[in-house]
């Protein structure tokens, strides 16, 4: 069990690292029908960061994309993108880049006829296209590949391929609705890279995903959504809830979420002085997984 005498869940927070928000929402709702997908979300994701958008199924993830896409308005609240109201689309537009989670890929096209189609699509003039698909091709992986049929290829380069369409505006944030999903370990991994190399050049990345254990790799905060309300908003970098697990001589084995030493120190002279027989104490930190489950209904009480 998770016994009472935890320190009691803070509301979310802002990142300590101060940065100015990439995306900012205020008292985000969005309803359809009796359906609540998204209710009163307020956050504000920071400029530079790899944001984890972690959910059950239903949760309003790919809601919150899509709002932020400029492709749903909200039923109530306000959302900016580097400081541009959605309500401008032309201008979040043209800062964002969006991947959905259904490819929506056209086939009997060559990748390269593909990639210009959308570069077309964006106005990028036709002698400056060819030298801007290149460059994507390189950087996704797809060179190779460039006169094949989008049909033929693999499950993982049609996703490194609509990777490299949501960069064909050159995006100061990028949005990846579950791009890791139906990918093969090696697949995800190249996935994963490509994300840290778009963040080393300074493109802020927000990525939803059911695979916490890859979101902790490559995450530098974590955005948690349940019922469609916002049940917490993690720095990746602040040291993590320790769990501490306390045998004794005649009882069952407890475990207590503790936060630091000091606090562990504090936890075993409460039992010793309540003159509780304590064996041993080991301790464990915890990763999103952990976090997940403490700021979702998963968690074991």
């Amino acid at each position: 069990m998770i016994d009472g005498h935890a320190d009691e869940q803070q509301a979310p927070r802002a990142p300590s690292d101060g940065a100015a928000a990439a995306v900012s929402f205020r008292g985000v709702s969005k309803v359809y029908g009796t359906n609540v997908a998204l209710n009163d979300v307020t956050v504000d994701l920071p400029a530079g960061c790899v944001c984890g958008l972690v959910g059950p199924n239903g949760a309003g993830k790919s809601t919150l994309l899509s709002i932020a896409a400029t492709l749903l308005r909200p039923t109530a609240g306000t959302v900016e993108v580097f400081g541009h109201p959605i309500a401008d689309t032309a201008a979040v537009r043209g800062v964002v880049g969006y991947v959905p989670d259904v490819l929506g890929l056209y086939t009997g096209l060559s990748v390269v006829d593909y990639l210009d189609f959308f570069a077309d699509s964006y106005a990028v003039k036709a002698d400056q296209r060819p030298g801007l698909i290149d460059g994507l091709l390189e950087l996704v992986d797809l060179g190779g590949k460039r006169d094949a049929d989008v049909n033929t290829l693999s499950r993982g380069m049609k996703q490194r391929l609509a990777l490299a369409r949501g960069l064909i505006n050159d995006p100061k944030l990028l949005l990846l609705d579950e791009p890791a999903s139906g990918l093969d370990p090696r697949a995800r991994i190249e996935l994963r890279d490509i994300i840290a190399h778009l963040n080393g050049l300074g493109v802020t990345i927000v990525v939803s995903s059911h695979i916490l254990a890859e979101l902790e790799e490559m995450c530098s905060h974590a955005l948690v959504i349940e019922h469609g309300r916002l049940a917490g908003f993690e720095h990746l970098g602040d040291e993590p809830d320790r769990v501490v697990t306390v045998t004794y001589l005649d009882a069952p084995a407890e475990q207590y979420r503790i936060s630091d030493d000091a606090a562990q120190a504090a936890l075993v002279a409460r039992l010793v002085g309540e003159g509780r027989n304590v064996v041993s104490v080991s301790t464990d930190t915890t990763g999103l997984e952990a976090r997940f489950m403490r700021l979702t209904a998963g968690e074991l009480n």
